[in-house]
């Protein structure tokens, strides 16, 4: 498996459901202590962050490694540093791991270009917000037991989310159908296109009935106020 984690388009299916599998034996107490132990995380987020970046500096510390956040309106970032100098001077520095949030799609895909050490996505722009997907997975999995056969439905602001993204290829992946629902100027389009591609088992509708007909799972995401660019939204 590669040392970064950009995204869960990127990962197999046995990929996938390995890291649920570690993650399910950590929930079930089976941690090894002082498993990070000696090891560097550094956090550089781009765009605020209350649960991811809190969780993942918990989790490293939980597992014994060292966490060094990177205030980025703190940082020479302010004095105009770029992206790629800042991420280089982390690894520099000393870090084994660089977690990312950048409003930039493909900016933690250019970091893990650049550096030696691991790049963790943890959410760019509209494209994908793996960590996200990967405890969704989790979270439906505890539930219900099984992912493969699902009938999920996504509500809401399907085009700007990059949860949407995440959620619709590691769902798909391990064998779940997916319904994107919302008002027809917040689905993306008809066609599939390399921002937003769509797998076979994904259907989408502008009817919250029709959507959620025999729903197995319904995840409701937020208006995206943020990425609209001067979009006309439906009431």
């Amino acid at each position: 498996m590669s040392r970064h984690l950009l995204g869960l388009r990127d990962l197999s299916v046995t990929q996938i459901q390995h890291l649920l599998d570690l993650a399910q034996s950590y929930a079930d107490g089976e941690r090894p202590a002082g498993i990070l132990a000696g090891r560097t995380l550094m956090t550089l987020f781009y765009e605020p962050s209350t649960r991811t970046e809190i969780s993942f500096e918990l989790a490293a510390k939980r597992a014994g490694a060292e966490v060094v956040r990177c205030d980025v309106d703190r940082s020479s970032v302010k004095k105009g540093e770029s992206f790629v100098d800042t991420v280089q001077t982390l690894e520099a520095l000393g870090a084994d791991a660089i977690v990312i949030r950048h409003p930039m799609a493909g900016a933690p895909t250019l970091a893990s270009q650049l550096v030696r050490c691991a790049v963790i996505n943890a959410g760019d722009g509209m494209h994908e917000h793996p960590t996200q997907g990967l405890l969704d997975l989790l979270t439906v999995s505890q539930g219900k037991k099984r992912i493969a056969g699902l009938k999920v439905a996504l509500v809401g602001d399907v085009l700007h989310s990059r949860v949407a993204r995440s959620a619709l290829w590691g769902f798909t992946k391990l064998g779940a159908s997916l319904t994107l629902v919302g008002p027809p100027t917040l689905l993306p389009p008809l066609l599939p296109s390399s921002l937003f591609p769509l797998p076979s088992q994904v259907t989408m509708t502008s009817s919250l009935e029709e959507g959620l007909q025999d729903a197995d799972v319904v995840m409701a995401l937020r208006m995206q106020l943020e990425r609209q660019q001067h979009g006309y939204v439906p009431s």
